[in-house]
């Protein structure tokens, strides 16, 4: 039984990840049990042990310049001597791993003990191993490799060579075929019958030799080597990246057992999982203490503070001298923050000499809100003054804003009404407005791997001190936390996480920045020349904007390059954007094949691509380690966290769930209030109801909304509350219901109001406007998008288009986006069809030419046809020199470019006049190019680009929109607007609850779900609407609604065939005469869905 777990759970490769850590108490353990599976199953495990590199493992313990620095380069840095002059690092920690086991009641014997690991015994061990049962030719690199590491470190150097020989020769294009024809001997090894083990795949070199393919050479080189000929790398970055994806994104032949890119994607998260050694550093208290932050505000936190001793700089002359007493700084405050604090006091004029007078200089120069040490609250703070601070509001008396609109007469309703739960359901809430506003504070100047690149010529945006602590300069991205862990991960010493972080001073040097000046006017230079050279050859058409800056940015600081962990991210990062560039570069690939006379007709440039699901991508340990990090009592904002997890999440957040992402979207963007409210949700959405916070998370706030001015309420809503952060609840005018089921359908029918026709915001609304028919019979006028929402262009000559103000169109924009980042703070649902370009937008991404077919296909592909006679016309140009248009008269579809009659407006637009002058009265062959590009460029850029930037200003008043980053645009969808799939039967059954009269075998309750099943989805959308107060679920569906959906017996006074069912929407609760018949009551349920809107009042 033994020997089957062991072979099944593939304990040999199991070793080789535990052989990757540095702690030697780890260490020997796996050297123990390596040790007694070699004397007792030998002859079973020798080869497994070869092949998982086990053998070569231990021989690196003992000799670590032999090691190949690929699958286990940390051992160069453990120290395994026999001197006793030279210590181990193990036995110099903080937090002695000898004592993991202790019960906790003393907490400093830990702390406090000595090691209890012999000091020479891993070496010993080792030793003793490879002595026994290693033979010298098992550790040859040439004979003790196995045949398919042998094969792969073949192909690798085959592809390393090939690729220097391309930069050599700059024709990089020639190799193209040899390229592809070892690319492709590359994934029959890896989809073979042999299998592949994590040593094997990292030792072959084969993810070092792929990364140097795509980046064209120019992995892991200086920023300025990438600058050098930036276009001709660009280009052949692209190309390289189309011959990878024409293998990898589909099927070969003959075909493969497995997908080529998830064959790929497996082996690698194989490998990250054995080799990252990523920290998760806890706290290890479960309640915070509160405590005062000198630095850099003078305020309480809910957290304890750093002590620190600012000391000027050995030899600094520049400077005055702070050596005050010990301080206490905000742990998760940015040296950003800290210089704002400590500059004005250490700052000196060079004229002056006279002390007196730079202390008064540097008093008039302190901010009123950075208050010194000894001013404000005192530095230790009494139970009493913190509770003397807080304050409790009351639900029940809560104020409540009345918008200054015209009443509107009451409406007549039918006799079904909908009702709400009771407003003291919801509880009390109690806010510390000075807790909320330190939160804030936090977000706003705390972030963790917020940077901030201004103007190369504005002096005040750059940095004025650098900081050190024991001799080491302090990353400026970080928080001083941060720095602190950091600095402890690269010294090799156990993380300090216990009170011994808290009671430590922390000496911490100032010293003035030495100003280049020639450095940043280079690169001003640098990136202005490129931009130029990039503007020449039409940029919309050339590349994709992801491979401008994929190869010079950086992963994560705690991450050393060398190591195969930043081999394997960069490499799943490059694998997951051309996943999503899928499009993209086959599109690029067929109009090149097109332009070289591969393919003859035009029909062929259909572009059909096989994808690997997102989920392919995620990390399930990294995902783990995340989850467990932000559990942590001490994670109230993300710089209380570990540096890789912010900025990993900045540059792979394709690694982590979405449920995680969910989370630190919450914890980023409005602190720990609301992330830990629900520790025990378990639903997808990361809280209840996709709605975070608890009631009592946040003070929520009334607002009087009139229904006939709703984007009029909307707008006097956001006008108080957008910069606020408060809950908003809505209540009707003269309806007496109020709480989660208005303020859900106040939501549903702002998103309404920004479809309607006639606002001039959206494409669809000037060209192809068809009244849509609403489930209710009538025409809502709305504009009907197939494919999603997208900005109306609109060019900057005109002001006014078919009497819409374009004033008002901004005015609009900016609406929109305060109600999209509301909706996202309160977790609110939307109903508004976004296409997935304005997602793209909203996320910060910049469009291309590929982008159009998503939300206007017709024009998308013209477009992509368009191009593809222009990139024939310079092929055969470059080829033959001038030639006659009377060969490419016939190309596009058997007619000439003249014959179409196109002008320089923009399609659908006549208003809109792409240029001016006598050549650009009709489109020809010759500028046909020019025309193409100013239809991108007023279809995705100059003329939407005012809109989107309205929209992000409305939206940056609630929260930062770059927060939104972490997602990716079908994610975002499902994050504002919820989910759209139907409920299955065993959904229904799992996610309803049945009471008070009615159980899941009940007859009406059987009608009622063969009902629902039956519903098409607009009458699903007026169902949920008419029991939620929204037409769709919160992401999650059904599992995540919470109040979960509950279905009663309805008491009739009268015969039950009469009377029609009700709902408490805030209860999501669903009242259900018992009808006689299925027929009766689908009849009387459309009935009420359809006629049942519009109105909440008790019942």
């Amino acid at each position: 039984m033994l020997l089957e777990l062991l072979k099944n759970t593939n304990i040999s490769s199991f070793l080789a990840g535990v052989f990757t850590r540095k702690d030697h108490h780890v260490l020997i353990l796996a050297l123990q049990i390596a040790d007694t599976i070699l004397q007792k199953l030998f002859d079973i495990f020798q080869n497994s042990f070869v092949k998982e590199g086990v053998f070569f493992a231990i021989d690196a313990l003992l000799t670590p310049e032999k090691c190949s620095q690929l699958m286990f380069p940390v051992f160069s840095g453990i120290q395994l001597s026999n001197d006793p002059s030279q210590k181990s690092a193990a036995r110099d920690v903080l937090r002695c791993l000898c004592y993991a086991f202790d019960t906790g009641q003393f907490p400093s014997a830990s702390e406090t003990g000595t090691c209890k690991l012999e000091k020479d015994s891993i070496h010993q061990l080792a030793k003793h191993i490879r002595t026994t049962y290693v033979s010298t030719e098992s550790l040859d690199p040439e004979k003790g490799f196995t045949a398919i590491l042998q094969k792969l470190k073949t192909l690798s150097a085959a592809l390393s060579e090939l690729v220097s020989m391309s930069m050599n020769n700059d024709a990089s294009t020639q190799h193209e075929e040899e390229f592809y024809c070892i690319l492709h001997q590359i994934m029959e090894q890896l989809n073979g019958r042999d299998t592949i083990s994590t040593f094997e795949f990292i030792e072959s070199g084969i993810v070092k030799s792929l990364m140097n393919y795509l980046s064209n050479g120019q992995y892991l080189r200086e920023k300025a080597a990438e600058l050098t000929g930036a276009f001709s790398h660009l280009y052949a970055r692209e190309k390289r990246f189309e011959v990878f994806g024409r293998l990898y994104l589909s099927y070969s032949d003959p075909p493969l057992e497995d997908f080529p890119l998830s064959v790929l994607i497996q082996k690698l998260q194989n490998a990250l999982s054995s080799v990252e050694n990523l920290p998760v550093i806890l706290s290890h208290t479960s309640k915070l203490r509160s405590s005062y932050a000198t630095v850099p505000y003078g305020r309480c936190t809910t957290y304890q503070c750093l002590k620190v001793q600012f000391v000027r700089g050995e030899g600094e002359t520049c400077l005055c001298d702070y050596s005050e007493d010990v301080i206490t700084v905000d742990p998760f405050s940015s040296l950003e923050a800290i210089e704002g604090y400590l500059w004005p006091k250490v700052s000196t004029n060079k004229t002056e000499h006279i002390k007196s007078a730079t202390r008064a200089l540097g008093e008039m120069q302190c901010s009123p809100s950075q208050l010194p040490s000894d001013a404000g609250c005192p530095r230790d703070k009494s139970p009493d003054f913190m509770e003397s601070n807080s304050m409790s509001t009351d639900l029940q008396e809560m104020p409540e804003d009345k918008p200054n609109l015209p009443h509107s007469a009451p409406e007549e309703t039918a006799n079904l009404v909908q009702t709400t739960g009771e407003t003291t359901s919801l509880g009390k809430a109690h806010v510390d407005p000075t807790e909320e506003e330190q939160h804030a504070s936090l977000d706003e100047n705390a972030g963790i791997g917020r940077e901030y690149h201004g103007p190369c010529n504005n002096e005040d945006a750059s940095p004025k001190l650098l900081f050190y602590l024991e001799g080491q300069q302090l990353d400026r991205a970080l928080t001083l936390y941060q720095a602190i862990l950091q600095q402890q991960i690269k010294s090799e010493h156990e993380i300090i996480a216990g009170a011994k972080l808290w009671s430590q001073v922390y000496r911490v040097s100032y010293r003035r920045t030495v100003k280049s000046k020639q450095s940043c006017p280079e690169d001003c230079l640098n990136q202005t020349h490129d931009s130029s050279e990039l503007d020449k050859v039409a940029t919309y058409r050339q590349y994709t904007p992801f491979f401008s800056g994929m190869f010079v940015s950086e992963l994560a600081s705690d991450v050393e390059k060398s190591s195969p962990t930043y081999d394997i991210l960069f490499l799943l990062k490059s694998l997951e954007s051309m996943n999503r560039f899928r499009f993209h570069l086959m599109s690029r690939e067929i109009i090149y094949s097109f332009a070289e006379g591969r393919i003859d007709n035009l029909d062929n440039l259909k572009v059909a691509v096989s994808a690997v699901l997102q989920n392919a991508f995620v990390s399930s340990k990294l995902t783990e380690k995340l989850e467990q990090q932000m559990r942590d009592p001490l994670s109230v904002s993300v710089g209380g966290m570990p540096s890789w997890c912010s900025q990993l999440m900045a540059s792979c957040p394709f690694l982590f769930g979405f449920e995680a992402r969910c989370k630190y979207f919450r914890l980023a963007a409005f602190g720990q209030l609301q992330v830990q409210s629900h520790p025990s949700s378990q639903n997808n959405s990361g809280g209840a109801n996709g709605r975070w916070q608890s009631p009592g998370s946040l003070p929520r706030k009334k607002f009087l909304v009139c229904r006939n001015l709703i984007l009029e309420s909307a707008a006097q809503m956001m006008d108080l509350h957008a910069r606020q952060k408060v809950v908003l609840e809505v209540e009707y005018n003269e309806e007496v219901g109020t709480g989660l089921g208005p303020t859900l359908e106040f939501y549903t029918l702002v998103s309404h109001e920004f479809q309607k026709s006639g606002l001039g915001m959206w494409r669809e609304d000037q060209r192809l406007y068809t009244p849509k028919r609403s489930f209710q019979g009538e025409d809502s006028g709305v504009v009907m998008s197939p494919f999603g929402l997208f900005p109306c262009p609109w060019s900057s000559t005109v002001s006014t288009s078919n009497g819409i103000e374009f004033s008002e169109v901004i005015k609009k924009y900016v609406l929109l986006g305060q109600i999209v980042a509301k909706a996202l703070q309160d977790g609110r649902v939307l109903d508004l069809p976004f296409s997935k370009s304005f997602y793209k937008f909203i996320l910060g991404q910049e469009l291309t030419v590929y982008d159009i077919h998503s939300f206007d296909p017709g024009l998308g592909r013209a477009l992509l046809e368009f191009q593809a006679l222009v990139e024939r016309k310079r092929h055969l140009e470059s080829v033959c020199g001038e030639i006659s248009t009377f060969k490419l008269d016939s190309c596009f579809w058997n007619t000439r470019i003249e014959d179409l009659c196109l002008d320089f407006t923009l399609p659908g637009y006549p208003d809109y006049v792409l240029t001016f002058g006598p050549d650009s009265e009709m489109v020809n062959l010759t500028n046909l190019e020019e025309y193409v590009g100013l239809i991108v460029d007023a279809t995705i850029n100059a003329g939407i680009s005012r809109q989107v930037e309205a929209f992000k200003s409305g939206f940056n008043q609630v929260f930062p929109i770059k927060h939104l980053q972490v997602f990716t645009e079908e994610e975002l969808e499902r994050l504002l607007c919820g989910e759209r799939e139907f409920w299955t039967l065993n959904e229904l059954l799992d996610h309803i609850k049945f009471d008070h009269g009615y159980t899941a075998s009940s007859p009406p309750i059987i009608n009622l779900l063969e009902i629902i099943q039956e519903l098409d989805r607009e009458q699903q959308r007026a169902f949920l609407q008419f029991v939620t107060g929204a037409p769709r679920l919160p992401p999650g569906g059904l599992a995540s609604l919470n109040p979960k959906l509950t279905i009663v017996r309805k008491h009739c006074s009268r015969w039950a065939d009469a009377d029609l069912p009700s709902v408490m929407t805030c209860a999501n609760y669903l009242k259900l005469p018992p009808y006689s018949s299925k027929e009766r009551m689908k009849e009387k349920l459309l009935y009420a869905i359809t006629e049942g809107q519009g109105s909440f009042h008790l019942s």
